[in-house]
């Protein structure tokens, strides 16, 4: 049995899409509200949510392998519960030991099981920050438009974790993901442009108007989210091919992951 945690989160929904797609027979999805997850029937479903350890009751039983959502705040225990259960395998999303994700991964590694940390880089669906001056105002305003890293699609992700449950061979190793290009943030947003048609342009604000434009929907991540674009025009995120190597498929590139939200920026 494969337990997918946060089975109808951005990631976790996709995981269980990717595993039921090569074939998997045996996957059990936890969330928090079943009756509205309209997941697939063949689909195990139980109520629960990592973040409240007393709705776990139960959800372990039976469960070899598991996709864990990062949620640093009950890691521990939900790693500690899972690896008492029985499960012999966490593949998680975290990151690097020098980032904030560290705790998840370390969680992981001290629960027992064998694991897999999938550290991917930004997420492609962040550029949906745009969407709505795109829609209203024609323009992008923001900062850093040299800024430059490989974003990745959250399929891609999914794929890759989906893979690493079904397959031996990758426990004990830590991916680090990105999309297939390495592009500037005004590339990115001429690629979405192509996507629905028209001339996006990017009119370029100083940092502290690109932290006030980001915090209504970042609050105070808004400051680490520009300072890091200012790092990235000095200090280019390079692309790599993991994604292609674990799958045996491309990576989404920007501009098809454009075309396909190509609806939400019109």
């Amino acid at each position: 049995m494969i337990l997918v945690t946060g089975a109808t989160r951005n990631i976790g929904r996709l995981v269980v899409d990717e595993l039921l797609a090569v074939g998997a027979t045996d996957v059990r999805a936890l969330t928090n509200k079943p009756e509205k997850a309209a997941l697939p029937p063949q689909v195990e479903v139980v109520r629960g949510y990592i973040g409240r350890v007393e709705t776990l009751q139960g959800v372990f039983d039976g469960v070899e392998k598991m996709y864990l959502a990062p949620l640093e705040e009950t890691v521990r225990e939900v790693t500690a519960l899972a690896a008492k259960a029985g499960v012999q395998h966490i593949v998680d999303v975290s990151g690097p030991k020098d980032s904030w994700w560290a705790s998840v991964a370390t969680a992981v590694e001290e629960s027992g099981a064998a694991w897999t940390h999938l550290s991917p880089g930004e997420f492609m669906d962040n550029m949906l920050m745009w969407a709505e001056q795109i829609r209203t105002t024609g323009e992008v305003r923001d900062g850093y438009p040299g800024a430059a890293n490989a974003p990745i699609d959250l399929a891609d992700i999914a794929a890759v974790a989906a893979t690493a449950l079904l397959e031996d061979g990758h426990a004990g190793k830590e991916y680090l993901l990105t999309g297939p290009e390495t592009l500037t943030r005004a590339e990115m947003v001429r690629h979405i442009g192509a996507a629905i048609g028209r001339e996006i342009p990017f009119v370029e604000v100083d940092h502290d108007e690109a932290v006030a434009v980001l915090e209504p929907s970042m609050g105070e991540f808004a400051q680490w989210y520009v300072d890091g674009m200012r790092d990235l025009t000095e200090h280019p995120q390079q692309a790599n091919r993991v994604v292609e190597e674990i799958t045996g498929r491309p990576a989404t590139t920007f501009a098809q992951w454009a075309r396909k939200k190509a609806d939400e920026f019109r």
